[in-house]
């Protein structure tokens, strides 16, 4: 069993894999960059060590420096959680030169489903459906000429990228080029290389994505589906099991077709891999995450896997303690943002001057931020992910509704509105969702009643007022408030 593991990572992930590694026994250790000094991740850590440096490059992708803590504080092991290093092939490779443990898959099945047009090629032979298109290696002009035998609407994607990086989806030709420049500019921004992707955008289809796991031992299994067709950007914001879209027919077929990605590439740990469904019900290769999903939580919750948990032990040679699929009852996670939904989704900054969260039976909270934590624009502006299960999936979304009505988010705004008012949708309560869901809904942006708002500084005299007795709630002859508490009514009118 490993012994002591360092968390590559910072924020919610950090504090999900620390937390795993304290009930399996094992030490974690954190390093964290001078504007996360004190943060909650930092502190559930056995040993937490700063990183030298400003900026994501100096600090959370400095791959010289992390090994070097790693190894300085005896560390058997390496987890990247999510996003930053966690599919970095070369970074993989550099952790087992060092004598390290990559909790993940092998540098070659990063290599290989970390490159789309590899990746496709790949599927391609091991007989799971992929979706028509080519790759561009010969720059704007081949795209000019490939789009038309691709035909449209289409969609452009980074090769080398993923979460919604480097891509545009084109309608029309008159559209292309300048789709293409932006396309390609971002795509050599983020990932250094510009090389795209012309692949048939499939409208009206739904995203859902089959959670495996592997192990040294030749076991490979799926632990069912997570249709998360719901995106704003291309990238998701309410995710749930099982899918309304899937019989048993359909889940085993997309199931073994997963399966059958993972063993193409002799996969080992936790993956995911990610389909589109037409409406038809055929389904089409999208993509395969080498990694821990945001929205694992979702799985874990209707199978009762602890998928970290199982990465840690199938990193340490053990065999997965995974049985059969049994799935049972329904979830749901929203990603709580610090951002203006009213005003294009755009990223919101402040201090968390009050970050109460909503309890009860079958919720779950994974978060990295506490009360009084700052949210500055330096990382990804997600607060939590707040997670339900029930029997059914409606007890499920009413359930979700309640538990946004209970959420105390003040100092900036967020998009818990936005995701109430997802709940009683009724394209979401029937299950028609499909990736331009959001789009389609609110083609001039989602906008909100405003009425009644107030300001921060007036819900917090209030709070304070009740709960120090210093202000009187004023009742009815029967005892009931007439002054609802500004805690149990706030969501309804601050966003």
């Amino acid at each position: 069993m490993l012994k002591r593991t360092l968390v590559a990572n910072r924020g919610e992930i950090a504090c999900r894999i620390l937390r795993a590694c304290r009930e399996a026994g094992i030490e974690g250790v954190a390093i964290y960059a001078e504007n996360d000094s004190g943060t909650l991740f930092t502190e559930l850590a056995d040993i937490a060590v700063k990183l030298e440096g400003e900026g994501l490059a100096e600090t959370y992708l400095n791959q010289e420096q992390i090994l070097k803590i790693a190894i300085e504080n005896e560390c058997d092991s390496v987890h990247p959680g999510f996003g930053f290093l966690s599919e970095r092939a070369d970074f993989a490779q550099a952790v087992m030169d060092s004598g390290l443990i990559w909790i993940g898959p092998s540098p070659e099945a990063i290599t290989k489903m970390g490159d789309k047009m590899t990746a496709r090629i790949t599927m391609e032979e091991a007989g799971v459906p992929v979706i028509p298109g080519e790759e561009v290696t010969g720059g704007l002009e081949e795209v000019l000429q490939i789009a038309p035998s691709v035909g449209y609407p289409l969609l452009l994607k980074a090769t080398a990228g993923g979460g919604g990086k480097g891509m545009r989806a084109v309608h029309k030709q008159e559209d292309l080029e300048t789709e293409a420049r932006a396309a390609m500019r971002e795509a050599l921004n983020a990932f250094g290389d510009d090389r795209i992707y012309v692949e048939r955008l499939l409208t009206g289809s739904r995203h859902i994505e089959i959670q495996v796991l592997a192990d040294k031992y030749g076991k490979t299994i799926h632990l069912g589906e997570r249709e998360c067709s719901i995106q704003r950007r291309h990238q998701k914001v309410f995710e749930e099991s099982p899918s309304v879209a899937l019989d048993a027919e359909l889940r085993e077929a997309m199931g073994e077709a997963a399966c059958d990605a993972a063993r193409a590439v002799a996969y080992e740990g936790a993956g995911t891999v990610e389909f589109l469904v037409t409406p038809k019900g055929e389904f089409f290769f999208l993509e395969m995450n080498t990694r821990i999903q945001v929205e694992h939580p979702v799985t874990e919750m209707v199978t009762g896997v602890d998928l970290v948990r199982e990465q840690l032990r199938i990193a340490s040679g053990e065999a997965m303690s995974c049985g059969p699929l049994n799935m049972r009852g329904h979830a749901i996670e929203v990603r709580l943002y610090a951002e203006d939904p009213s005003n294009n989704f755009l990223p919101a900054i402040g201090v968390l001057k009050k970050f109460i969260a909503p309890t009860g039976p079958g919720v779950r909270l994974d978060t990295g931020v506490r009360e009084g934590d700052a949210v500055t624009p330096d990382y990804d502006p997600m607060l939590a992910k707040l997670i339900v299960w029930a029997p059914s999936r409606e007890e499920a979304l009413q359930r979700m509704g309640r538990a946004l009505d209970e959420f105390v988010v003040l100092g900036c705004t967020t998009n818990v509105r936005f995701l109430r008012e997802l709940c009683t949708n009724p394209d979401v309560v029937d299950g028609w969702t499909t990736t331009d869901m959001i789009d389609r809904l609110w083609p001039g942006g989602w906008s909100s009643d405003q009425s009644g708002k107030i300001s921060d500084a007036g819900l917090l005299i209030a709070a304070a007022c009740e709960s120090t007795n210093h202000g009187k709630i004023v009742t009815s002859s029967g005892g009931k408030s007439l002054i609802p508490s500004p805690f149990s009514t706030i969501n309804r009118r601050y966003p």
